[in-house]
């Protein structure tokens, strides 16, 4: 039996060595991801035979096992056996979820058709050329363009990194608008992963900009440079009664911090309706998939 526990922020260094370089085409494996849900989704890890082995939880109660880190090709039929050896103690629905097309690929070469295996589009990250992000060119997204035009031209506004005396505003700005949107399910959790986000930001690796209209935070986002070729936005919250601020903080901070950055991965839409409607609205250049393996 595998001998699995919590995931905290003491394992950053031990992830760090696991995960850096970043050679993930998705978010899920990005240390600050995992961490700032860690409790909605009761992730843990074990090592096995110098391999991270995730279990996590879904917003319906469900456990399933992430793609394991570090594996080999050569060791990946062993670790696989351990795990489904596992799967009834823990009552999986899925043995694998969040798994990558590089990984599915070794589990067909090694086990053939044994596994059935799903595309899983509610979790397929969404990924954005930074340059298009920044000029909005183009008729695509033309109306993204006057929205942020109507935004700088009629509302006074100040930009700012997030600084640390910007932190407890932030967390009570989130609050605020959480409750204003119901908060709760989905919207409950991403609030505590703000939080979490927040109150730890002087030992995770992430960069933070806030925007100040007519003197009142009214927008804050946060991304991380994950690699040479990728940034992930990890949060991006604004009040949404201010014309075209969503718009304005998107093109703005990629502009001033990942502009050097040629992708920009802004993560999954997970089925929400709305929410793929505004992705999809930016024009992406790639969805990653990920697979469920049963």
């Amino acid at each position: 039996m595998l001998n699995f526990k919590p995931l905290s922020l003491e394992d950053k260094e031990l992830f760090d060595k696991y995960l850096k370089p970043y050679s993930f085409e998705t978010c899920e494996y990005s240390f600050t991801n995992l961490f700032i849900w860690r409790k909605a989704c009761d992730i843990q890890y074990a090592i096995y035979k110098d391999v991270i082995i995730i279990k996590k939880m879904d917003f319906d109660g469900s456990y399933h096992f992430m793609q394991p880190i570090g594996y080999k090709k050569e060791n990946l039929k062993e670790i696989v056996n351990v795990l489904l050896e596992l799967r009834a103690s823990y009552d999986l629905s899925y043995l694998f979820k969040d798994a990558e097309q590089p990984f599915i690929d070794d589990l067909l070469d090694v086990f053939g058709d044994t596994f059935v295996i799903e595309e899983d589009r509610d979790n397929f990250d969404y990924i954005y050329e930074s340059e298009k992000l920044i000029s909005l060119s183009g008729k695509i997204l033309h109306k993204k363009k006057n929205h942020y035009n109507y935004f700088v031209k009629n509302y006074d506004y100040k930009i700012s990194e997030m600084t640390s005396d910007l932190i407890q505003p932030c967390i009570k700005a989130a609050r605020e608008w959480c409750h204003k949107h119901i908060c709760k399910g989905y919207l409950l959790y991403e609030l505590r992963s703000i939080e979490e986000l927040l109150k730890n930001s002087d030992k995770l690796d992430f960069i933070g900009m806030v925007i100040h209209v007519n003197d009142k935070l009214s927008a804050f986002t946060i991304g991380e440079k994950v690699s040479e070729n990728m940034g992930i936005i990890h949060i991006e919250k604004a009040d949404s009664d201010i014309r075209g601020l969503y718009n304005f903080v998107n093109k703005t901070f990629i502009e001033n911090y990942f502009s050097q950055i040629p992708l920009i991965n802004r993560e999954q839409d997970l089925g929400i309706e709305g929410l793929r409607q505004a992705k999809l609205s930016y024009s992406p250049v790639e969805l990653v998939k990920k697979f469920n393996v049963s």
